[in-house]
């Protein structure tokens, strides 16, 4: 069994899923980041699709970059350039394989969070 990666945005200030947040997939090797996936969220805060599907899926390590800032001014949160919060880079290993790997953002104009989720 292959593994996958998926995220998911939810935006805390409104309490809904951050809809129209673009999210950018990296692998990391030494000092090189290969760009591997770029998508946008859904209605749900989702990827249509695993941003790191089962064909393309190994160890290593990765980085997801989401464009937090352009999301603010699209939903009228930003305030004040420069936003507090602009990208929002968030590395991260991925150690198994054959497991689904879930990094979602918790995202508010002031703060974020992430976790391994399942």
């Amino acid at each position: 069994m292959a593994g996958f990666l998926t995220t998911h945005v939810l935006d805390t200030a409104r309490g809904l899923p951050a809809e129209g947040l673009e999210i950018t997939l990296y692998r990391l090797e030494g000092g090189a980041r290969a760009e591997l996936a770029r998508m946008i969220t859904n209605d749900d805060g989702r990827t249509d699709s695993p941003i790191l599907p089962a064909e393309g899926f190994s160890t290593g390590q990765y980085e997801l970059v989401f464009e937090a800032g352009a999301y603010l001014r699209a939903t009228g949160q930003a305030g004040a350039e420069p936003l507090f919060l602009d990208q929002i880079p968030i590395r991260f290993g991925i150690s198994d394989a054959a497991s689904h790997y879930h990094v979602p953002l918790l995202l508010s104009p002031f703060g974020f969070s992430t976790y391994r989720g399942s």
